[in-house]
Parts: C-alpha cells; structure tokens; sequence
C-alpha cells in the first residue's frame, strides 16, 4: 500500500490539515493500493501563500537559471521513467507498454518542448518607440485529470515553470501516484520552495477554493465540460484568467476515395486506445452510406486486434477503464444506444469474457448511428465507437459540426487537397489530416463547450503571461 498522505508545500512534504483520507483503487484489481488524504480549505490557503510569497523572487529569476532547471527535470524525469510507467498503469489501468511508450513519453515530451521555446524566446519587442514585453501572470492553480495524468500534468507545470510561474497543482485523485512521483522529481531537481505545490483533494473541497481564491491568478483546468462551468464560475468574482481544455466528441470523416482499410483500421484501434478515454478520442466514425457494409466489415476485422486484459501483460491492448462509477456511466450509454435502435457490430453490456475482475469494458462499435442518438452527443469516455453514414461530403461536415463539442476532428481522402479543404471547413481546434500524429510544438484544444485557450508549445506557454506596454522605451 502506498502512503501519500502529505501534500508538497513549500518545499517539503507537510501533514495535511485535511483529516478524511481516501482509498485509491487499482482499477484492474479492483483492490486498494493507495491512500491519500483529502485536503481542505487550510491546505489550500497554505500551498497559495507558500506559491505567493515565492513568486516575486521566482519570477525575477533569469532565463539562464530557468533553462538550468528544466534541464535538471529533464534528466530526474528520465531516470524514473520506469516508476512512472507503473504508477499509471497500476492507477488508470494503462497497458504497461502503453504507460511506458505513450503516456510516459508524452510527459517528458512537454518538457522538452517548453525547455526549447524558453531557449528560442526573450519574450519582448519594440512597437515603434514601446517596448512591448510578456512576463509571468502570477500564481496559478492547475488542476488535472486522471486519463493522461503526466501528460497533462506536465503540459501545465512545465510551461509554468518556464516563464516564472509559481503554482498549486491538484492532481486527479483517482490517479495521484504519478503527480506525486513528479512532485520527488522537482524537488530533487532544486526547484525553490514555494514554487511548485501539490494538494491532493476533490473538486468541491480543494478544485473549488483553488478556483476561487483571490491570490490565484490563473486557474488552468482540464476535465469534464460540467466541471469547468463550476471553475468558470468560481473564478469570476475575482475576474482571474481560465484556461479550459473540456470534452469531446469528434468526427473522423472517411471520405469516398479514402484508402477505407487503412483510415477505418487506424480509426478503430485509435478510439480503442487508453481504452477510449482521450478527449480527442475520434469517436464518430463518419463514412459514405454507399460504402456501409464495407466499412462495417474492415471494422469487425480491426477490433479483433484490440486486446483488453491485465494491464502487466504485455499483450495488452487495453486494459480497464478508471473506476466503477466510469463502468457503470459506460454501460447505461452503450444501454441507450442499444434502445435507442443503433445496430451493435461488437461487444456491448457486461464485462469481456474471462475478465470479470476489474472494470473492463467489451471493445464496442455501433453502426447506423444517427447525429441525434445519445451515443452520438454524449463523451461516452470509454471504448465505445459510433460509426454514422452520410449522403455525401457537405452532408458530412453538416454532421460533424452538429456538435456543442469542438474540440479535434480528422480527414481521410486520397487528394491531399480535398482532405485541406474539408478540415478547413471542420469548426474544430485540431484536425488530423489523413492519420497524421498530433504535434507536441502545436496548440491543442478546442471550439464551442470544448474549452477556452491553448495548451502545448508556444501558444500554451503564451497561456501563462501577461502582456505589458512601456510606452517611451526607447526615448530617440
């Protein structure tokens, strides 16, 4: 049983005012493996004065020493790669391989990307005689989810970092091991007390006071579209900055002329991935109505690849989802869609075969979806595929931009050119064009109920300055 039950104030790891502790489950056994405590109102006011107090000092710092340090991250990060991976497969029930390769890796990619732009930037210029500078927005709470935990962790904490930001970071508690891994990294990496701070807790206890707070001068969240309305709405009355990456419910778009084995295959092996819980998970498959029985035969024969199991097994494709409150939200979405009259292709209700402990959900593709159907509107957050025809290429965009989500989307067409034009014509934040990888030096997020904002490279790091005029810089 892991202990983590301190939070990381100030440079150390402090006893929690907070008394009520939670039990952290490992989703594959369905046994408990860890126990943090729950923090509160205390706790909270201790982690922002601790961030507060450091930040004149922190963000007057030069770039040099700044640079030192990530790099000094870097090399910490590297040598608990291993640490890392196990704690995520054992608190979200990630593939090891997966953990190791994937979610790990993306991680330290964050780092890296901050640690070049922070080399590459001065973060000034002149406007005629005005010297036009962007400097560190303050004190910011951040606040991550259990899905991607490094991952998102990092795209926060290392741009922060690297501009002169100090913060408070509350991680998922469901999935606190690796924040708390990272926090042991940064500590022996020398970053000064006060700069970096850990509380662990829920929404309502320490998301909320974090949110509200009127030390805290951003709030940068990433979860579900209800929770970031109640960040929203917390952070208000004192009119700090948001940044929001929410929900998704994006449209992968098969063109006609598409290579239909490679872009369907690719389609449904990357929902399945991390078990469909990825906000830019593509989960509306949209294909011509005239191909349907195709498509639907290249999809049965893809999703025999994808293998859910013991998430230690290297064999494993998949492995459970999060916890039995996402099982049971899971299995009353593929229970509406089923009554709701879309055709099941494979899987549905219940737990795959062999696999009754742990909270693992059959690979499931519906066919002959409508845009109106719950599956199609609801971030069902699971391996849950909906594939949905359409007459013809306007009708296709129609259907993907039928959405209050906006947040990815993707293209397939053999003419490189038509594929350019129907993602310009996607009201999305990201489209992938012909199974191209997201790009870690590129912005990521989204339109509409997707969120407010940017994360990764430039524009992520631009998320966490302040933009200052000096008029009369230059007295000539």
């Amino acid at each position: 049983m892991n202990d983590l039950q301190r939070f990381y104030i100030n440079g150390e790891w402090a006893e929690p005012q907070g008394k009520q502790s939670l039990v952290v489950i490992n989703p594959a056994t369905e046994q408990a493996f860890a126990t943090i405590r729950l923090g509160e109102q205390a706790d909270v006011e201790a982690a922002v004065m601790a961030a507060r107090s450091a930040f004149e000092s922190y963000s007057q710092t030069s770039k040099e020493s700044r640079i030192a340090l990530l790099e000094k991250i870097i090399a910490g990060y590297s040598e608990r790669i291993e640490d890392l991976a196990q704690a995520i497969s054992s608190e979200m029930g990630a593939p090891i391989e997966f953990a190791r390769k994937v979610q790990v890796m993306a991680g330290l990619g964050h780092i890296k990307v901050a640690l070049s732009l922070l080399k590459k930037n001065d973060f000034a210029k002149m406007i005629s005689t005005t010297k036009v500078i962007k400097e560190p927005i303050g004190v910011c709470a951040l606040i991550t989810p259990w899905n991607w935990p490094l991952n998102q962790i990092t795209c926060k904490v290392a741009p922060a970092l690297a501009v002169g930001c100090t913060m408070v970071l509350k991680p998922s508690e469901v999935a606190p091991l690796s924040a708390h891994i990272f926090a042991e990294i940064l500590h022996e990496a020398g970053v000064p007390a006060g700069v970096f701070n850990l509380v662990d807790g829920d929404g309502a206890g320490v998301g909320s006071a974090l949110s509200a707070h009127p030390q805290i001068d951003m709030v940068s969240f990433t979860g579900s579209t209800r929770a970031g309305r109640l960040v929203s709405k917390a952070a208000a009355d004192t009119v700090k900055k948001v940044s929001l990456e929410l929900g998704g419910k994006s449209a992968n778009i098969i063109l006609d002329d598409a290579d239909f084995e490679k872009a369907v295959g690719r389609g449904v092996k990357g929902m399945m991935s991390n078990s469909g819980q990825s906000c830019n998970a593509l989960s509306r498959m949209l294909v011509p109505e005239s191909r349907l029985a195709e498509v639907e035969a290249i999809a049965r024969k893809a999703v025999v690849s994808v293998i859910p199991g013991d998430p230690q097994d290297a064999k494993t494709v998949i492995g459970p989802v999060v916890s039995e409150v996402q099982w049971n939200n899971i299995q009353a979405l593929i229970a509406a869609g089923i009554d709701e009259g879309a055709q099941l292709l494979c899987g549905g209700l219940g737990k795959p075969e062999g696999l009754e402990t742990g909270y693992y959900v059959k690979p499931t593709i519906f066919t002959g979806v409508d845009n109106q159907m719950t599956i199609a509107k609801e971030e069902i957050f699971g391996p849950v595929l909906c594939i949905i025809p359409y007459k013809d290429e306007a009708e296709a965009i129609a259907i993907a931009n039928d959405h209050i989500y906006g947040l990815s989307g993707s293209v397939w067409s053999s003419d490189l050119e038509r594929a350019r034009k129907v993602a310009s014509r996607l009201r999305t934040g990201m489209v992938h064009i012909n199974g191209a990888m997201v790009d870690g030096r590129a912005p990521f997020g989204g339109y509409r109920q997707s969120g407010l904002g940017r994360e990764w490279g430039m524009h992520g790091m631009e998320e966490f300055l302040e933009v200052k005029s000096m008029f009369g810089y230059d007295a000539s």
